[in-house]
């Protein structure tokens, strides 16, 4: 039988969190914890009582002995094809108290540069830069500006237009407020534009954001960006920032992304997180949602059902 809490007589200073993708059916998260149990015990480690954040939705499985990449590798494995996200860290400084995240593909659905393109017949070409990039083919910042000056002379009034297709992902809403109520201080770093950044930090509670600045002239896009552009290393830059003015270490910071304009934050953060990632990003990031919504987020720093708020 599944515990509520955690119980072992030794110290366990590692977690496993398993959480599940909207697919799994139900009882088979609680149905995979064996295997789970006996995958982290043929690495050596000693795995502690299994504890359930929320019911067909997420566990937690407190280790010890083990690196957490080794075990991340075995539960994976042990898993197999299963929808279910594996998240392995320390429990030091497991509730974070600062979030980045990227916009585009991550807190909302779009990538907002394709949608301009759509109304001048060039989606697909941008969507091809733009997928490219993302994979860390192209160099971000040539591929924004390339990808900007071919909306050249498209009216102003397209950006309000295409605004409103925006959706946020499952679980947006519910990571920020949570976080907010718990503290934690959330931030919108995007290789984007304020002109979408800026409603959806609105909306959802974002404190503070970090976005592009679209030229415009005359009622239209002159097709430039306006210096300096957000890239790769000003996302670092940002996060490195934030928690230095906020005195916050970077072993209690989160970031969250998908693409290649994202990893060096993730990879500088307590705990990076890759995103419904490119593939080069999912590679490359030391933690990943593959299946889970935003709420997986949450999961991943101990919040349970009853603490998650849903606005």
């Amino acid at each position: 039988m599944l515990g509520r809490r955690a119980v072992s007589g030794s110290r366990m200073d590692y977690v496993a969190t398993l959480i599940a993708g909207p697919s799994l059916e139900p009882g088979a998260l609680a149905a995979t914890v064996a295997n789970a149990r006996d995958a982290l015990a043929s690495l050596g480690a000693e795995p502690g009582a299994p504890d359930v954040l929320h019911d067909d939705r997420a566990i937690d499985l407190p280790f010890a002995d083990a690196d957490p990449d080794q075990a991340d590798s075995a539960l994976r494995r042990a898993i197999g094809n299963d929808p279910i996200d594996v998240i392995a860290q320390p429990t030091a400084d497991r509730r974070k108290r600062l979030l980045l995240a990227d916009l585009e593909s991550t807190i909302i659905g779009q990538e907002m540069l394709d949608e301009l393109a759509e109304l001048v017949g060039l989606r697909d070409r941008i969507a091809d830069i733009t997928a490219r990039a993302m994979n860390g083919e192209l160099d971000f910042r040539a591929a924004l500006i390339e990808r900007v000056a071919l909306l050249k002379d498209l009216p102003e009034a397209s950006l309000d237009e295409v605004a409103k297709r925006i959706t946020l992902h499952g679980g947006a809403a519910s990571l920020l407020a949570t976080m907010r109520e718990a503290g934690a201080h959330c931030v919108l770093v995007s290789g984007g534009f304020t002109r979408f950044a800026e409603p959806v930090a609105a909306t959802i509670g974002f404190h503070e954001i970090h976005a592009n600045v679209l030229e415009l002239g005359a009622g239209k896009l002159t097709g430039t960006v306006r210096e300096p552009v957000r890239d790769k290393d000003d996302k670092l830059r940002v996060l490195k920032e934030t928690a230095a003015r906020l005195q916050v270490p970077l072993a209690a910071t989160l970031s969250v992304g998908d693409g290649a304009n994202d990893l060096p934050m993730l990879l500088a953060a307590g705990l990076g997180v890759a995103y419904h990632a490119k593939p080069a990003v999912r590679t490359a990031a030391r933690a990943r949602l593959d299946y889970a919504d935003l709420s997986g987020l949450l999961y991943a720093q101990g919040f349970r059902a009853a603490e998650i708020i849903t606005p």
